[in-house]
């Protein structure tokens, strides 16, 4: 897929996500933008302590402005699910009852397959501090809880709705292995191309002196040879490297634009112009 953000379509599908009684905008923008990022656009509030609308929400949100525009205030849970055709709860706590507790890929599956046919579902996520009550969870038709550290279960709600969100996402894809965002299509190089990066390189620094003594020279070109030689270059990795050796060219090792106007080559430093100064590496 190419162009810019503005340039691709918006997602915009898939189960409600409904907050009971959150507390904080922040957290509920949060929440917007985790399911923008993953094509779900319906949020749903029961009684927001701090109302609503909430111009923290929308700054915290960071641009997922249609799901923010969008979302609905209820005064009960019953009446934020009243139009729905399926439910999950989510909750990390264990509850002995009479629901199916379901994994979020098996859960993500099942919304995915509801969707398809039409029936409109939703996902309950429950308070910051304490998430669902019992009774809210049995409004639910079934549970899905999330693959937790035991000893530390406890998820940011916003935390909740990404991985949620994700696994939605997941469960439309294809080929879970692709990705939309491709590499620049790149022509591998040529021998010739290589060559002539080698014979660049070599004349650079003789230059300056590298091959220092003389008598270690053929050496110290195989082994740069065979460094450079032990990959595939690119033709644009090839020019990106020879942009790099003509600078070693038109400006001397300690020198800057601040320094003013470039010296002249009788002015360069010891070393710049071919002049012996040995090489550190080999010393």
């Amino acid at each position: 897929m190419s162009g810019t953000n503005s340039e691709r379509e918006l997602i915009a599908e898939g189960p409600a996500v409904i907050l009971v009684e959150p507390q904080l905008g922040e957290n509920i923008g949060m929440v917007a933008r985790a399911m923008a990022n993953f094509g779900l656009a319906e949020l749903r509030l029961v009684k927001p302590r701090d109302g609503w609308p909430s111009e923290k929400a929308r700054s915290a949100a960071s641009k997922a402005d249609h799901v923010i525009d969008g979302t609905k205030v209820f005064e009960t849970l019953e009446e934020a699910i009243a139009d729905l055709n399926f439910v999950y709860a989510t909750t990390a706590r264990e509850r002995y009852g009479f629901k199916p507790v379901r994994s979020p890929v098996t859960a993500a599956e099942t919304l995915r397959t509801k969707f398809k046919v039409g029936e409109k579902t939703g996902i309950l996520f429950g308070r910051e501090r304490w998430g669902l009550t019992n009774e809210e969870v049995a409004l639910a038709d079934e549970i899905v809880t999330f693959p937790v550290n035991p000893a530390f279960a406890s998820l940011n709600i916003a935390q909740a709705v990404l991985l949620m969100s994700y696994e939605w996402m997941k469960s439309g894809m294809e080929d879970l292995t692709e990705t939309v965002f491709l590499p620049i299509e790149q022509r591998p190089s040529t021998k010739e191309q290589v060559i002539g990066l080698f014979e660049h390189l070599e004349e650079a620094l003789d230059a300056r002196n590298y091959f220092h003594p003389p008598a270690k020279k053929p050496r110290m070109i195989d082994n740069l040879r065979a460094v450079i030689s032990r990959r595939g270059f690119t033709e644009q990795e090839i020019s990106v490297f020879r942009g790099v050796i003509n600078s070693l060219d038109r400006f001397p090792r300690g020198w800057s634009k601040k320094d003013g106007p470039k010296p002249e080559k009788a002015d360069l430093p010891k070393g710049a112009s071919g002049e012996k100064t040995g090489n550190d590496a080999d010393e």
